[in-house]
């Protein structure tokens, strides 16, 4: 590794979350059709988990497929649960051969059959690698997971005056993970798109221009640069101001 890299390892978030954007319009520029991006976008995500895992981050959460994403045309929404389905098949014996756990970060419900019991299959199979945590977002909706949080405490019988953000995280879909420490956006896009409403708290956020299928190791590099030059207060005052 180059000393850029072994500097940031210093200060390398634990936690980084991908919004995935920009897949649609890389295709048009080259004038293919949208699945083509999201084909893409896939091969992508192989190279970014691999370069996630060798710079030592440890969870990586990646929004695939939003509950507003099924709004898009019919064949393009049928495209892409064949590409997820093709991609668990493909994939799943060598990302559990490299130590990698799958999470499924979401509800099934909506998926066919079929999907749903492989996603489960591969989270189950994965479950106790402890190399990278891969968190896919898909069927995801950040307001609908706190909807489905707070009926799960509700069901579960709790007092109001024993609801606390202890007890909020442990019903949501992140349960057991530590909130993300960086969250990056491709294709220059200034917004969180119902995506980690309540983990996202006091991440960092990173945006840049460049199509998802074309962010590279050397742009990651460059948030992760830019992740190490910030002080993180969390709410507080910087040390230096006091």
């Amino acid at each position: 590794m180059s000393d850029e890299v072994a500097r940031l390892r210093e200060r390398v978030p634990y936690h980084v979350a991908i919004i995935m954007d920009g897949n649609g319009r890389w295709a048009r520029a080259r004038g293919q059709p949208r699945l083509a991006g999201h084909r893409a976008g896939v091969e992508n995500l192989r190279r970014t988990l691999d370069a996630c895992a060798k710079l030592g981050i440890k969870v990586l959460t990646v929004y695939a497929f939003s509950t507003e994403n099924w709004g898009r045309p019919p064949a393009e929404v049928r495209g892409l649960m064949n590409i997820l389905e093709t991609v668990i098949d493909r994939e799943l014996r060598r990302l559990h051969a490299n130590g990698v756990q799958l999470r499924h970060v979401g509800v099934l419900e909506g998926l066919s059959e079929s999907l749903q019991r492989k996603v489960r299959q591969a989270v189950a199979l994965t479950r106790n690698n402890d190399r990278v945590t891969l968190n896919v977002a898909f069927n995801y909706g950040g307001r609908q997971e706190i909807v489905h949080a707070v009926q799960r405490i509700m069901r579960a019988g709790f007092a109001p005056e024993e609801v606390d953000t202890t007890l909020i995280n442990y019903y949501l879909y992140t349960a057991g993970l530590p909130d993300p420490d960086l969250i990056i956006r491709t294709a220059g896009e200034m917004r969180l798109s119902n995506f980690l409403l309540w983990q996202a708290s006091y991440a960092e956020y990173y945006s840049t221009p460049v199509f998802w299928p074309d962010f590279d190791q050397a742009e990651l590099l460059k948030a992760l640069h830019q992740y190490a030059q910030r002080e993180r207060r969390f709410g507080l005052v910087s040390p230096s101001s006091s």
